[in-house]
């Protein structure tokens, strides 16, 4: 099983290397979230890949693929569906909007109105959605990748703190290096890379691995490692809001993930470490004094991985 999960991996990962150049670390976080069942926020500047990063995993995996521009005059029926009354059968069909799709992007997210962005909540956290009492489930990979412009904040909706702890991470692209912005060019140069990007997985490859990946070890001492970190982010006088229990389980379901990535059969505590970051920092509430004296989510969460004792591993 690890062998299998090793070649579809690295298979989508490679076709990551040629569409974005230099963000393998970046791709292997989101499909880690793919993976463990979850859905990824990218907070970034435009035009460093977002959209072509959700693109090319739908793309590798077969799967579908739906893009929701999110706008100040976006309706929920817009994303979710709405019921239209049929007058030859004199009844009440149930048109699916563009949720319905194994790899949505929810392209900059914060311009729809909180009503809007609120609706997702459902379809991301129970895999449906409910309309006129009326449960409509969603496909068995869903995958909701959504982006958020840092930069710009006129005409925006920050996004409320029970949507972002929907969402397993949060990452940045960031921008190529000279090099490798140098090398994008030539790879444009006979069309878009995408366009070459060939099939290497489908939904019941990556419904298998997820199997696979509920076999990972965790010793003891690392799952009281997940819920020592977490419990740190409540206690510490610089966090006005921790994290939830539903961070302590995004946490848990990551690492196992990145340890299957990483062709292991257990959790380290090094995977923890790496995962924190980019699981816990936007699910907590940094105290205003803090933030005057210059401290973000992310030194923050930093922080407590120097204060909260690592385990060692049994022998």
């Amino acid at each position: 099983m690890e062998r299998e999960t090793s070649i579809i991996s690295d298979k989508i990962l490679d076709n990551i290397d040629q569409v974005i150049l230099g963000k393998r670390n970046v791709a292997k976080l989101l499909l880690a979230s793919l993976l463990s069942g979850g859905h990824a926020l990218l907070d970034d500047v435009p035009g460093t890949g977002k959209t072509m990063m959700a693109r090319t995993f739908a793309r590798s995996m077969s799967c579908s693929f739906k893009r929701i521009q999110f706008t100040p005059d976006l309706l929920p029926s817009d994303i979710i569906g709405v019921n239209i009354y049929n007058q030859k059968t004199s009844e009440f069909e149930f048109k699916p909007g563009p949720i319905f799709a194994s790899v949505v992007l929810a392209d900059e997210i914060n311009r729809a109105s909180p009503k809007v962005q609120s609706s997702l909540l459902e379809s991301m956290e129970e895999g449906q959605v409910t309309i006129d009492g009326v449960v409509h489930r969603m496909p068995e990979i869903f995958f909701v990748v959504a982006t958020e412009n840092p930069v710009e904040q006129e005409g925006t909706y920050p996004l409320p703190e029970s949507q972002k702890d929907r969402f397993m991470v949060r990452l940045k692209m960031g921008y190529p290096s000279p090099s490798q912005e140098k090398n994008m060019i030539d790879m444009h140069w006979a069309g878009h890379p995408i366009q070459r990007v060939p099939v290497v997985a489908n939904p019941q490859d990556i419904a298998g691995l997820r199997e696979g990946i509920s076999k990972i070890f965790m010793e003891d001492s690392v799952r009281q490692y997940i819920v020592d970190l977490v419990t740190a982010t409540r206690e510490s006088r610089d966090i006005a809001l921790g994290g939830s229990p539903r961070a302590t389980l995004a946490l848990f379901k990551m690492s196992r993930a990145m340890a299957a990535l990483s062709g292991r059969k257990y959790v380290l505590p090094d995977d923890i470490k790496d995962l924190a970051v980019p699981v816990l920092a936007h699910r907590i509430l940094v105290d205003p004094v803090a933030q005057m004296n210059g401290l973000t989510p992310d030194s923050v969460v930093e922080s407590l991985l120097d204060q909260v004792p690592v385990p060692i591993p049994e022998e």
